[in-house]
């Protein structure tokens, strides 16, 4: 693998994470699937809000964040209407914003069971 592509990955995994506890997101996990066949990413980052309203700040401010600090926007993003769940692709990172309802029920980390799980503590 490109080593400058892994680097660029790995401050785009940073900034994004920066960006979710910027806005007081909780419960960071990262997924990380790069040893995973079947995986359509590199990370997946997993987070909570504890409303709608803050499920829609979190999403805003990473894409405001990662556009100013590294000039990237997602490719696509999903859910912004209902704001239960959101998701972000960055192409080889992939965010999700749950509410933690909506997180338990569909539970991704034990859906990806075989990923490596790295857990963010809370500041």
């Amino acid at each position: 693998m490109n080593k400058s592509k892994l680097d660029e990955s790995d401050i785009l995994l940073d900034t994004i994470i920066e960006g979710v506890k910027d806005v007081k997101g909780k419960d960071i996990s990262i997924l990380d699937l790069r040893n995973i066949e079947t995986a359509i990413c590199k990370y997946f980052v997993i987070c909570s809000g504890t409303s709608n309203i803050h499920v829609s700040s979190i999403s805003d401010n990473v894409r405001k964040f990662v556009s100013k600090e590294l000039n990237e926007k997602p490719w696509n993003t999903e859910g912004k209407n209902s704001a239960e769940w959101i998701l972000m692709d960055y192409s080889d990172i992939v965010l999700h914003v749950f509410q933690q309802q909506t997180r338990d029920f569909y539970s991704l980390e034990d859906l990806w069971g075989d990923a490596n799980i790295k857990i963010i503590d809370n500041l």
